[in-house]
């Protein structure tokens, strides 16, 4: 049975945890520490109290999350803040979480994982963030539609597409999540994919020749907390599992 400190030492220092800037409510690292083992971990997007309540009837000790509990800064513990704290202390559930680390991970973040899962070869990085690159950067011989339907079996769901790039695509710039507002970001590649953008992200696109794909916030952010569960059930010998509670943005 593996101990908790341990298991987070080997996440901070692979995550890099300490290194990478985030945005303040973040949070990175361990959240809320449990009475110190673990046996079954559970891995999900969101750090919210249906998710906590699925680790806890899943007879989780451990929840991994890409979006942990403090997104809105400081605030009162009470109501459903409250309520989730509570039940996952009183159900022994340690929560850790990891965002734009584990985004920019070069093997098990969103980025490269899901660029691998499109058949894109990655070639540099982009979208620097307080001088920490968040995008990828690579190369793919598809059409249009081709890259379209790949994205839709990658994700399990629908990807939407403003086609006003070139209808072979050669370079392509990807960064999962919330990236859809840097559009003018990818100013020179063929394609930029992302999981959401605000509504002036498509005329943007339009006007500067840019084909760009969105294919869901919480889609594109599934593979790399699904490939944390998988490393750690495979390195401390704990049984793993993927919370699987889609928003549909």
């Amino acid at each position: 049975m593996p101990a908790l400190a341990d298991i987070v030492r080997f996440l901070d220092s692979e995550l890099r945890i300490a290194e990478i800037p985030d945005y303040s409510g973040a949070v990175n690292g361990l959240q809320l520490q449990n009475d110190g083992k673990v046996t079954r971990v559970a891995s999900a997007v969101d750090a919210s109290l249906p998710v906590i309540r699925k680790a806890i009837a899943a007879g989780a000790d451990m929840l991994v999350v890409h979006h942990g509990m403090f997104w809105q800064g400081a605030q009162p513990l009470t109501g459903a803040f409250y309520q989730k704290i509570h039940e996952a202390m009183n159900a022994n559930l340690a929560i850790y979480s990891a965002h734009l680390p584990l985004d920019v991970h070069p093997r098990w973040g969103n980025n490269a994982l899901l660029a691998e899962a499109i058949g894109m070869t990655l070639t540099g990085t982009f979208l620097p963030y307080k001088g920490q690159p968040v995008g990828v950067t690579g190369e793919i011989d598809l059409s249009r539609e081709e890259l379209q339907q790949r994205l839709e079996s990658a994700v399990g769901g629908r990807v939407l597409l403003c086609p006003a790039g070139p209808a072979r695509l050669k370079r392509i710039g990807l960064c999962t999540g919330g990236a859809g507002s840097e559009v003018a970001a990818a100013a020179g590649l063929d394609a930029f994919i992302s999981g959401e953008g605000p509504h002036w992200s498509y005329p943007l696109a339009e006007e500067m020749g840019l084909n760009l794909f969105l294919a869901g916030h919480y889609a594109t952010e599934t593979f790399g907390v699904r490939q944390l569960g998988e490393v750690l059930s495979t390195d401390f010998g704990i049984e793993s599992i993927f919370l699987d509670h889609p928003t549909g943005l």
